[in-house]
């Protein structure tokens, strides 16, 4: 059973799985349940709820990445008409790869083969949509270290972690389209939209409008 100390406290965050490699954190994540409810869990109440939402999945990861020795490093998508998507950050190599929860098929694991953060962000474009197939990604976020919030015990805490995603909006994001760009946009095709949602919680989707 792998453990990641807690800097600075005395505790252990003592995962239920065994984790070898980032690959393993991303199989585990497909294994939960997508919670809808609102509220942000930490990564000890996931594993005793087996349940997460984007947000909380890559909490979850950030944690097990480090406890193999990554930083805990997330980075925030931010989406016009759809649900933003966070994603936890790690590098192999000197390249980014990236873990994630996902009520969708298509924004979760990325190998670490990207030479940048834009790289690996852009990675998702072609497969970030609503239910109507519009391309939704806008801006993405510097990468956000969570040992900042080791204070609050984030990795086991039974508190709500609202805050932590509050932070993110405090965060520098850089934009990935040019408007000319974003009026120009196709829409997804039909049957990559329905392999995106294939087994999605549908009370866990966004209701785009227009």
């Amino acid at each position: 059973m792998k453990s990641v100390r807690r800097v600075g406290q005395k505790g252990l965050l003592k995962f239920d799985a065994e984790f070898t490699k980032p690959r393993d954190v991303q199989l585990y994540l497909n294994k939960l349940g997508y919670k809808s409810d609102p509220g942000t869990i930490s990564p000890a109440e996931v594993m005793r709820r087996r349940e997460a939402n984007c947000f909380e999945g890559a909490l979850f990861a950030a944690a097990a990445l480090r406890s193999l020795g990554h930083r805990p490093l997330i980075v925030d998508m931010i989406a016009d008409n759809d649900d933003d998507h966070v994603i936890a950050l790690f590098r192999q190599d000197g390249y980014y790869g990236a873990v994630a929860k996902s009520n969708t098929t298509l924004l979760r694991f990325r190998e670490p083969v990207y030479r940048t953060l834009r790289e690996l962000i852009m990675s998702y474009f072609d497969f970030y949509f609503n239910i109507l197939g519009e391309k939704t990604l806008r801006s993405y976020s510097n990468p956000v270290d969570l040992s900042k919030f080791d204070k609050d015990d984030w990795m086991t805490t039974g508190a709500n972690l609202d805050f932590v995603g509050d932070y993110l909006y405090e965060v520098r994001h850089h934009e990935v389209l040019a408007p000319r760009q974003r009026r120009k946009l196709s829409r997804a095709e039909k049957d990559l939209v329905a392999a995106c949602f294939d087994g999605a919680k549908v009370e866990g989707l966004y209701k785009p409008h227009g």
